[in-house]
Parts: structure tokens; sequence; C-alpha cells
């Protein structure tokens, strides 16, 4: 199968590029030199010869302190730019895979977010998230809606790398203790992902690491993983002030992936455990 995968320099990207391309198929990796996507014409004139069989829309305006005063350019990047390729999609009548996020959320409660509850997001990030599911949802009838929550991987920034980095160099760092959800290893979540493009099992679904952890429980794992002895204090969100409120809960149900027949991703300590294995450079 040949499958058109955006944002493909990005973590998620890029690992499911590989995946693609070690199961045999035909993966088009592109990123905004090759087909910006928030100009409408480069996007249809790239997906209109591209003879895509699919497409896993990974590409995203994801900074979001930062989306808080972009809200322009954010939009045009996560709800312009999923509309243009759905718009390519819907023609075409091909399947695409939207990559989502547990922000469309309001991070109220204990209890795990399913798949349909009420989407009502408390940043800039998670409505600009939000609006391109409503895009998804309004245009795109082969459509899978995948949200995810505390991605890292091999080709990015993220927090594990953020705090081997800091433990290194401080030797101590405070964490947040009262924000909770699931880590989600980018090169697990690729093979997922991949599962999901082979059938025709359209739906919106939650897709992490098994296991639920704070900020501060996987800080101290990630030391452990990586051999450090580094101090770890809990504190508040109010401890760290930023620019976007960030969700309390966002701990989501995987229920759906076992009703439709999809192996769950491993532990988020066993992901982290090969993951650390991979570090050369914090």
């Amino acid at each position: 199968m040949r499958v058109l995968v955006t944002g493909a320099r990005g973590q998620l990207g890029y690992d499911v590029v590989k995946e693609l391309t070690r199961r045999g198929h035909e993966a088009v990796g592109v990123d905004k030199e090759e087909m910006d996507i928030t100009d409408e014409k480069s996007v249809k004139d790239y997906l209109g010869t591209a003879q895509a069989e699919a497409v896993i829309h990974c590409a995203a305006y994801t900074a979001v302190d930062a989306a808080e005063s972009n809200v322009d350019l954010v939009r045009k990047i996560n709800v312009d730019g999923t509309r243009f390729i759905a718009e390519v999609c819907k023609a075409q009548d091909i399947p695409m895979m939207y990559i989502s996020t547990d922000y469309v959320f309001d991070g109220n409660g204990e209890t795990p977010w399913e798949p349909n509850a009420h989407r009502d997001p408390v940043n800039v990030y998670g409505q600009m998230k939000y609006e391109g599911e409503l895009v998804m949802e309004e245009l795109v009838s082969k459509r899978y809606i995948v949200r995810i929550s505390w991605v890292f991987g091999e080709n990015g920034k993220n927090f594990v790398r953020t705090m081997v980095g800091l433990g290194k160099k401080l030797g101590k760092v405070s964490v947040v203790a009262d924000q909770f959800g699931s880590p989600t290893y980018t090169a697990d979540l690729a093979v997922l992902l991949c599962d999901m493009i082979e059938t025709d099992k359209y739906g919106t679904y939650h897709a992490t690491n098994e296991g639920i952890c704070s900020w501060y429980d996987f800080a101290k794992e990630i030391f452990v993983q990586a051999g450090l002895d580094v101090e770890v204090t809990p504190v508040g969100s109010d401890a760290f002030p930023t620019a976007a409120k960030r969700p309390l809960n966002s701990r989501m149900s995987k229920d759906k992936l076992d009703e439709m027949g999809f192996h769950r991703l491993p532990t988020w300590q066993d992901a982290l455990s090969r993951y650390v294995k991979t570090l050369t450079d914090c």
C-alpha cells in the first residue's frame, strides 16, 4: 500500500515511515519542504499526483505555550491544513488518519476519558486540535481519529531527553505531581497506527502505552532507567506557571482497542527502558 505521511521529520511521523517501510508498504514521507499544509494549492497539487492509497496526518503545531500567542498560525496548521488534506482524501475516497490529543478534554476528574466523551479544550492548542477533529468528522467517511498523549521518541525533543539532561547537569529537579496521564513511545505507537491503517476499522481511538502516572512518577522512573542519582521533588502545577493551562486528568480509556481487535501497547515503563537505551546525546 502507498501511504503518505505528513510531518515525516517529527517524532511520530519519523517512526510511522520506518514502520510502514518495515512492513513492505511504500511510505511517502513529507514535511513542509515537500508539501506546505497551510497552502491549499500545495496540498492539492502534491496529493493530486501522489497516488496515495491512504494518508496518516502527523504534522501539527504542538508548541502548547507558544500557541497561546500564535492563534492564527496554529489555526492555519492544525485546522486549515487538516481541512485541505481532508478535502483531497474525500475527493479521492481514500482513508485518512488524524493524530489528535488528550488536550481536547477539559482535564477535570479522575475517570479515564472515553473516545466519545464531551470535548471541552482548556487552551488554544487543544481547541485547534478539536477543530481539526470536527473537520475530519465533517469531510472524511473513511477516517481514523487517534488521540495520543505525553509523546517521546527518537527524532525530537521530549520530556525524557529534558529530564536526563537536567538530571546530569543539576543533580536535582522539581516536577509536577498533580497531572496524570500515560507516556507514549512513538516506536510502539507507530506499530498500532500501521495496524489500523491496514484495516477498515474506522473510528475514534485512544492510543498510549499502558499504565497511568504523574509527571513526577515519570521523572523518577526516567532517572532509574537512565542510571542517574537525581533528587526529584514533587510540586503542584502552580509551581510552574505556564501560558497555556494544562489538563490535570489526561487518563484515556483504551477499551475500544480491545473491542476492535487491536493490540494494546506495552507498559510505559517497558517502553521507557527501551527508549533510554537509544539516548546518546543528552
